[in-house]
């Protein structure tokens, strides 16, 4: 089989795919977004998760926005979103309509590997019919599917795709030897699974194991605060046990960890169980924002002379974590747009952020300009930081939460 790549969907998890397979396929890469194919086309990634010299391997006449661009492809990898609504329901439109246009252009003997998040019985129950019915084709008989949980950590340069193990379910071992020269291009740590179903619930509970042990040190962090106690102290006299695993408080955002705990709960609430702790975990993390909230007020004192004062206030760090440019279900967002929309002298500042996303957002030399600002409110303390505020007006108040970013 001459093995033709595809990449659908191009954001944190396609993209660094791309790149790989791009050293030894011929790949294309598919996304929605019409600007996303065009920045990628100048090699530039405006995620900043990838350097120019791994982005001039992706060739530009590769990049497209139109399916039927992608119909000479015979190996699919999917990486579209998969979030979930506001009241905490996975939203998998996305998915199940890229099943519906790829089922036009389905082959036999293609392959499909899902990279999504999604819960247990998605990829065989919901996408493979999707599959069938637009493609007129039969999943395990004319096609293939497969399941491959995505491992990307944005703003991590350590484990990045091609050191990380790669887990990889394929149901059909007549296209065992297919898939595994394709992925093992991406990564050479392959583990290898028969159950897509099984596969798919791994992924989740990865991140809902990480999502409860946060929720934990974000409770501990809470009493220490109502009782005046050093949480610093409490968590490294905690450590010098020989068992307990060291967490950090803090504002839990992303893709994953607010997702992964609902899709998981949404499935087990089908099969009849409930998922106490697994939701008590994302209750706690949620509160954080509130608590942090209350914590500003009460620290600024957000009164009627300040609204009508020229003083100003600066939030910085607005990403989901430390870091990284994603603002995607970020709390530290959530918390500057609860203040910015209710004063005009509330700004923004995070040099890694477009400021075009973020309104009433400053940029570094905004910020060496700006007047008459009474404090800055650190949400997430990026590395940058340290540099560009090495020096900072002594009459300025500063306001830092969590020593550690999670």
């Amino acid at each position: 089989m001459n093995i033709k790549p595809c990449i659908i969907g191009l954001g944190y998890v396609g993209l660094p795919i791309l790149a790989e397979l791009s050293k030894k396929f011929n790949v294309m890469g598919y996304d929605i977004d019409k600007k996303r194919i065009n920045s990628l086309g100048l090699h530039y990634d405006f995620n900043n998760e990838l350097k120019k010299k791994d982005l001039l391997k992706i060739k530009q006449k590769n990049l497209t926005d139109n399916y039927q661009h992608i119909k000479r492809c015979n190996f699919y990898i999917v990486c579209v979103p998969t979030p979930v609504n506001k009241n905490k329901i996975p939203d998998i439109r996305l998915l199940k309509d890229t099943c519906k246009k790829l089922g036009k252009v389905l082959k036999k003997k293609d392959i499909i590997v899902f990279e999504s998040t999604v819960f247990p019985g998605t990829s065989e129950d919901i996408c493979a019919p999707i599959l069938e019915k637009s493609s007129k084709l039969k999943n395990n008989k004319d096609f293939y599917i497969c399941y491959s949980p995505e491992r990307i950590n944005p703003g991590d340069k350590e484990h990045v795709v091609k050191k990380i193990k790669k887990l990889i379910a394929i149901p059909n071992s007549n296209i065992k030897k297919k898939v595994l020269n394709v992925y093992s291009q991406i990564t050479k740590k392959i583990v290898l699974s028969s159950s897509i179903k099984e596969t798919e619930l791994s992924k989740v509970i990865e991140n809902i194991q990480r999502d409860l042990n946060i929720a934990l040190m974000n409770e501990i962090y809470l009493f220490c605060d109502k009782t005046n106690l050093n949480f610093n102290n409490v968590l490294n006299q905690a450590s010098t046990k020989w068992n307990f695993v060291k967490y950090n408080p803090g504002l839990v955002g992303g893709h994953c960890l607010p997702v992964d705990p609902y899709y998981f709960s949404h499935v087990a609430k089908k099969n009849g169980l409930k998922t106490n702790v697994t939701i008590a975990g994302r209750i706690t993390n949620e509160f954080m924002c509130n608590f942090v909230i209350k914590k500003i007020k009460k620290e600024i004192n957000l009164n009627k002379s300040f609204k009508k004062s020229s003083d100003k206030i600066i939030f910085a760090g607005l990403s989901y974590k430390k870091n990284v440019s994603d603002i995607r279900n970020s709390l530290a967002l959530k918390i500057y747009k609860s203040f910015q929309r209710k004063n005009k002298n509330i700004f923004a500042f995070d040099p890694l952020i477009s400021s075009e996303k973020i309104k009433n957002s400053i940029s570094s030399d905004d910020l060496k300009s700006i007047k008459n600002v009474k404090y800055i409110i650190f949400l997430v303390y990026h590395d940058i930081f340290k540099k560009i505020f090495k020096k900072i007006n002594k009459k300025i108040k500063i306001i830092k939460f969590f020593d550690n970013n999670i």
